[in-house]
């Protein structure tokens, strides 16, 4: 867990308030709440009564778009992905009412593991951890993509048909909400995505954000729990391979990491990943590069939103104030990969 900051976001006299008359004896001592820093989208904090500890998951303060914040959509695929192969923590409590604590919320397990968020974190894996910690993560996306959600009762959790259109037209959605300043070729990108839209194959359980610092790595460098499922879904699976593409190799190019500083130089390289998840699953890679395009679009779209929000003082936590910086990079990295595609 790294450094706490101050709990604002929760109201822990509400927040006792509504666990004792929903779930009786859950807590049994004084609440308290730490958040957890390094997301930069929903807000998490560690609760303890000094015999248990929990995790709450709540949208950011003034958040702009609900359906990027659905804490039910979070609980929903948590619950079901628990008698999977997939490891995630076990789901506690869901608050569907924005009155206790201003937004809806959820509580979850609190599990043991290391987050990998920075250089000197990823520093002490030699090069032969590093790779069991590259290839766990990869086995383990494989291993959601092969989960049948009818298995699960996620049958209804998206619409896989016409996916890819959809999530294009969502978050350019997202992104004309957020606009408060000229984004020079961002516009330009998101059209070249939509005139040359790939077929998509066989639908799965989609996390959207899927990184090295969006799981927890346990002691022995397996992975112990996938965590930030805000933007899980029934859809295309290689939206998750481009995204985790944009994240593994992609940002070592942007001048200021503001997005995410966990450092991946000592780990395998992107295209012995996706080699070792193509030999778990029988996929069409032939356009990874417009996923890849699409990944640095829907990043640039997401970095946007939390700028907006810190300019307007709705975000909370540091490391705010660069992030407007990444976002005309990364809209140039989406036309430079969208290049490559124009060879298939």
């Amino acid at each position: 867990m790294s450094t706490a900051e101050p709990r604002r976001g929760v109201d822990l006299a509400a927040l006792r308030g509504w666990l004792d008359a929903s779930h009786p004896g859950l807590v049994t001592g004084d609440l308290t709440a730490e958040r957890i820093v390094g997301g930069k989208s929903n807000l998490t904090y560690v609760l303890g009564d000094g015999t248990h500890r929990w995790v709450l998951r709540r949208p950011p303060i003034g958040h702009v778009l609900a359906t990027a914040h659905d804490m039910g959509r979070e609980y929903t695929v948590l619950g079901a992905l628990r008698a999977t192969a997939v490891p995630v923590p076990g789901t506690v409590a869901h608050c569907p009412d924005p009155a206790v604590l201003g937004a809806p919320f959820y509580l979850m397990s609190y599990v043991d593991g290391t987050v990998y968020r920075s250089a000197a974190q990823t520093a002490v894996l030699d090069p032969a951890r590093a790779r069991t910690v590259a290839h766990a993560l990869m086995d383990t996306l494989a291993d959601l993509h092969d989960v049948e959600p009818g298995a699960v009762g996620l049958e209804g959790f998206g619409r896989p048909d016409g996916f890819l259109g959809r999530q294009l037209r969502r978050w350019k959605t997202q992104l004309d909400a957020s606009r408060g300043r000229e984004i020079p070729g961002i516009d330009e990108l998101h059209a070249a995505l939509a005139a040359d839209v790939p077929d998509s194959g066989r639908p799965a359980i989609v996390h959207g954000d899927y990184r090295l610092d969006n799981v927890l790595v346990a002691a022995d460098d397996t992975i112990a729990a996938v965590l930030d499922w805000e933007m899980a879904t029934l859809g295309d699976p290689l939206t998750d391979l481009g995204v985790f593409l944009v994240y593994w190799t992609g940002l070592a190019h942007l001048p200021a990491n503001a997005v995410s500083d966990a450092v991946t130089d000592n780990f395998p390289g992107g295209p012995e990943l996706i080699e070792r998840y193509a030999a778990r699953r029988a996929v069409d890679l032939s356009r990874l590069h417009w996923y890849t395009a699409f990944g640095f679009f829907k990043l640039a779209v997401i970095a946007e939103g939390i700028h907006h929000r810190y300019t307007a003082g709705q975000t909370v936590g540091g490391g705010f104030d660069r992030i407007g910086e990444v976002v005309a990079p990364l809209v140039g990295l989406g036309h430079a990969a969208l290049a490559e595609d124009k060879g298939h």
